[in-house]
């Protein structure tokens, strides 16, 4: 409760900037014509020369999701300027030299290339990769270079805990709803990577088909894979809300790049894989230190990974067919490994270039004292600190009126 306010216009200021951000330069270097890594044409900045503005809009919804991603990982002791300075930065030209390397026709990963590499390109059909992998590799770097919470891994005095200390959550019930809201978000992004439903038809349905079965094999599998963990540890059994809903986004991250290539029997192992991916990176995280706040990492880094190498294992050749017009397929069908090298190497460039670009920037931004908020500022919270006082009056009335109400009632009564 006490950076709520902080939290709400970090996503607000996600949108801003990033609508901001794309409209003047990234959009031009995504999807302008041209160029390896990015668009040369140049006509598409600040919009001047194109009026694809359903496209322009359709794709800064995704250039705003990765920047979001990074929000919940630095919650309560990232520095507003900080967080206002890396979202322009990671939406006008990390994320958009992603998307022309892999989206665009002209990029040099992208299966639309004349020659694409090793003849069938990197699929990524709606960006567990480009937006997941990106959003989730930056959340990374942010969460080393700025530190943990205080508190969450050693004591005032610097000493190590025996357990981390775990933040209860504002609110339960907000959490939930956010996932569902997410859940049928990504309908729209899954389905809607067709761009048109005339003519893809058969493709948006499967779309929505395996993106809702990731979902519900993500969120069995990362509930029960914790609670038999628990079981080991404690000799109980104790069911997560937090991490089947974190396994249901885990599901929908892995089957974002292979949701329109892929048998929905496939959709359900990806997503119980996806499930164990989230729960092990997310108690690996905890070993190494790494303080993610709401374990954006381990679902979108770790699981965006997982949903990448999953296309190049389990992408159907019927389905590649249909959907791209390209002779292909995944390991497990017997196409060899061109598609599943395509896709490591879609992994290798996103982290390189994510990692190799935002690390000298947060370290910039740190140095620069740009970063994190004072000690005392994170105990107090950022609302009062930084935004003119809480989000919520839980002042209570004061006991004289509430008494002097009672001796009115009592007195009302009797007469």
């Amino acid at each position: 409760q006490k950076n709520v306010k902080n939290i709400m216009l970090k996503n607000l200021l996600d949108a801003c900037g990033g609508a901001l951000g794309f409209w003047s330069i990234g959009y031009a270097l995504a999807y302008g014509t041209g160029g390896k890594f990015v668009g040369t044409s140049g006509g598409e900045y600040f919009l001047n020369g194109s009026t694809d503005y359903i496209d322009f809009f359709f794709q800064f919804t995704f250039a705003a999701t990765a920047a979001t991603i990074v929000a919940g990982t630095v919650a309560e002791r990232c520095k507003m300027t900080a967080y206002l300075c890396y979202s322009l930065f990671l939406t006008a030209f990390v994320y958009p030299v992603v998307v022309h390397a892999i989206w665009n026709g002209d990029g040099f990963l992208s299966y639309e290339k004349v020659e694409p590499l090793l003849d069938i390109g990197m699929i990524d059909f709606a960006g567990s990769g480009v937006v997941h992998m990106t959003g989730g590799a930056t959340a990374l770097v942010a969460a080393i270079v700025l530190g943990a919470r205080l508190g969450r891994f050693y004591d005032e005095s610097g000493t190590l805990l025996d357990e981390p200390t775990i933040f209860p959550p504002h609110s339960v019930a907000l959490q939930i709803l956010g996932t569902f809201i997410l859940w049928f978000g990504w309908y729209g992004f899954n389905a809607g990577s067709t761009l048109s439903i005339i003519g893809y038809g058969n493709i948006a349905a499967l779309c929505a088909v395996t993106t809702t079965l990731a979902a519900a094999s993500g969120c069995i599998s990362a509930l029960f894979i914790d609670t038999i963990l628990g079981i080991m540890r404690k000799g109980e059994a104790e069911y997560d809300l937090t991490m089947a809903m974190n396994g249901s986004l885990s599901g929908l991250v892995g089957i974002t790049a292979n949701c329109s290539v892929v048998e929905p029997w496939a959709a359900v192992v990806i997503g119980l894989i996806a499930g164990l991916v989230y729960v092990s990176s997310s108690n690996l995280l905890i070993k190494l230190k790494i303080d993610d706040a709401v374990d954006a990492i381990p679902v979108h880094l770790f699981n965006g990974i997982w949903g990448c190498i999953a296309t190049g294992i389990f992408a159907s050749p019927r389905q590649v067919l249909m959907s791209y017009n390209v002779d292909g397929g995944g390991f497990l069908y017997g196409k060899g490994g061109s598609l599943l090298a395509c896709e490591i190497a879609g992994v290798l460039f996103i982290l390189a270039w994510t990692v190799g670009l935002m690390f000298p920037f947060f370290s910039l931004l740190k140095v620069l004292g740009m970063f994190r908020v004072d000690p005392m500022e994170e105990k107090v919270g950022l609302d009062i600190s930084h935004h003119k006082g809480g989000a919520y009056d839980l002042a209570e009335p004061n006991q004289d009126d509430i008494n002097e109400l009672i001796a009115s009632k009592h007195g009302s009564s009797t007469e």
